[in-house]
């Protein structure tokens, strides 16, 4: 039944790029005007998840799936790979990074299992090295996230070594980079390039905290838009507006929203 419903998913792709029959929207499509789409619908897949709502996640990961369907299919128009070859290559790699599992190599912890992960991704990068010096940095996809990026970019050098020997240096750094961008306030280039050194050390600093950046941060975004519609609600409620609220009654009004919340 699985492998029929794939086949399904592959026809139904194959006729909407078919040149006489398909459809004209999908027709013009390239890896390029689809990338947009990729994006939004992995981030609705997160959404679906952080709301827990079981039932828009399989439509959102069906949305996701669809395209990598598209994917395969264009390049498959081009006699480069097809759909059948990104599964076998996935398989391929699950169990080359999986020893321990599909073959003799013992490992015992979720730490040495990271570990070892790691070095089994170094050294693929070695292998697709064939020219020039190899960074510890290649093979970050530079269209990450910001937040992402930053992690996974720190991440990369720590494990050669560079990088706070405890929290403490790193909270010091972010007290330093706070302190820059207070000083350069008045010229918006540096105050601009300051802002951004702050951010860096406090993914750093969320990194050292076993936290990864950009889920502590949407959740706070989440907890802050939760706490402002609930303020939005009590200003309605007593038939006010929030343009007709000073900020010293706002705030106010949001601590007590905080306490609500927290009982």
């Amino acid at each position: 039944m699985g492998m029929a419903s794939i086949d399904r998913l592959l026809n139904i792709m194959a006729r909407l790029r078919d040149p006489q029959q398909g459809c004209p929207w999908d027709k013009e499509q390239t890896f390029n005007s689809i990338l947009p789409h990729t994006l939004e619908e992995a981030y609705e897949v997160a959404d679906a998840i952080e709301r827990r709502d079981l039932v828009a996640l399989r439509e959102e990961l069906g949305d996701l799936l669809f395209q990598v369907v598209f994917y395969a299919q264009l390049a498959r128009e081009q006699g480069q790979f097809d759909f059948n070859a990104i599964v076998t290559a996935i398989c391929d790699k699950l169990e080359r990074r999986h020893p321990h599992v599909f073959g003799e190599t013992v490992i015992d912890s979720a730490a040495a299992q990271n570990e070892h992960w790691e070095n089994l991704k170094a050294q693929e990068r070695k292998n697709r090295a064939n020219h020039g010096q190899l960074s510890v940095l290649d093979g970050v996809a530079r269209t990450l996230p910001a937040l992402t990026l930053a992690q996974k970019i720190q991440k990369r050098a720590a494990r050669v070594g560079f990088d706070w020997s405890d929290h403490q240096g790193v909270v010091d750094k972010v007290h330093e980079e706070l302190r820059e961008v207070h000083e350069a306030w008045d010229n918006p280039n540096q105050r601009a390039e300051e802002m951004g050194d702050l951010l860096f050390a406090c993914v750093n600093l969320a990194r050292h905290a076993q936290c990864d950046a950009e889920t502590v941060l949407r959740a706070a975004t989440q907890k802050f838009e939760q706490r402002f519609r609930a303020m939005e609600q009590h200003l309605t409620s007593a038939g006010q507006s929030l343009e007709s609220t000073s900020i010293d009654q706002m705030e106010i009004l949001w601590q007590q929203v905080k306490r609500e919340q927290h009982t």
